[in-house]
């Protein structure tokens, strides 16, 4: 990786993975503000970007927040792809995810799918974002020639993940839970019923794979990047987590609640055509080192 690649989202779960690179996070500038950003990132006069910082958040936590979720992110991929621009960016990659593809398709999902349907309405406002920031970095590449393009991962969990348990991701909420639970002598109360099915990737292997696209890959179009066959229902996640965390207690599926888009299986063909021989970390060993993370950094990490 170039020395002069900055990385929006530094201090976050794929940002700080990242092993090289110029890091940069909310304490350095907003990048809802554009002048601030501007001049944070021209200091750094970079060659490339990689645009990891979002608003994101949890299934239930979009529910309740669509505007919030569509707003920011659109104004702050608009700025930094604005800002690649006017600082004659050469190479710039924009993170997106496999739960913005239409609902309920029939298939796996590959990367042409991307806008021929609606997506699922439980985070309709994220999605419909970061699917505007798929146009705008193809605009931007049509009209002037950039190495602009999108990698679409799957869900992504590890270290300096966000473990709120009200608006955190699946798994770090989920850990999160598993602890409090254990440490109070309490039931484990999971909200649906544990049969949607999901992939999940280890933070480190997406910066990984990041690292080799931002210097290997040529052409323009997005990419998935998933372990697709290891595709699991949350209830199986649910059981590799309480065995890797020594759980106990009981676990309650609370069936009131929605399960969200039950089915988000992609196809990730085109990206093992490109890293033929990546290998990467399997879920129960990316989980138990997540959890112990968890653990180990429990007082500043809670929330």
């Amino acid at each position: 990786m170039s020395k002069s690649c900055i990385i929006t989202g530094g201090s976050g779960l794929v940002g700080s993975n990242f092993k090289d690179g110029i890091k940069i996070n909310s304490s350095h500038c907003d990048l809802m503000n554009y002048d601030e950003s501007y001049n944070k990132i021209k200091s750094f006069n970079p060659d490339s970007i990689i645009h990891c910082a979002a608003m994101v958040g949890g299934l239930y936590y979009n529910i309740q927040h669509p505007l919030k979720f569509f707003e920011k992110n659109i104004q702050m991929n608009s700025n930094i792809l604005k800002i690649s621009h006017e600082l004659g960016v050469k190479k710039f990659i924009g993170f997106l995810s496999t739960c913005i593809f239409p609902d309920n398709l029939g298939r796996p999902y590959q990367e042409t799918d991307l806008h021929i349907g609606p997506p699922h309405d439980s985070n309709f406002g994220y999605a419909y974002a970061k699917r505007m920031l798929e146009v705008k970095i193809r605009a931007y590449r049509k009209e002037f020639g950039y190495k602009y393009f999108c990698v679409i991962p799957t869900n992504v969990y590890g270290y300096n993940d966000n473990f709120n348990i009200d608006n955190g991701h699946v798994v770090p909420a989920l850990i999160h839970k598993i602890y409090n639970a254990k440490n109070n002598n309490e039931d484990l109360v999971i909200k649906g019923t544990g049969k949607a099915k999901r992939e999940f990737i280890f933070a480190r292997d997406l910066a990984n794979i990041c690292n080799y696209l931002l210097n290997h890959y040529d052409g323009d179009d997005s990419i998935i990047v998933s372990d697709s066959d290891n595709e699991i229902a949350i209830k199986e996640l649910v059981d590799i987590l309480v065995e890797v965390s020594n759980f106990k207690g009981n676990v309650i599926y609370d069936t009131s609640y929605s399960d969200g888009q039950l089915v988000k299986k992609t196809d990730n063909s085109k990206l093992k055509n490109i890293l033929e021989n990546f290998e990467f970390t399997p879920l129960e060993k990316g989980l138990k080192k997540t959890y112990e993370w968890f653990e180990n950094n429990y007082e500043e990490v809670r929330k």
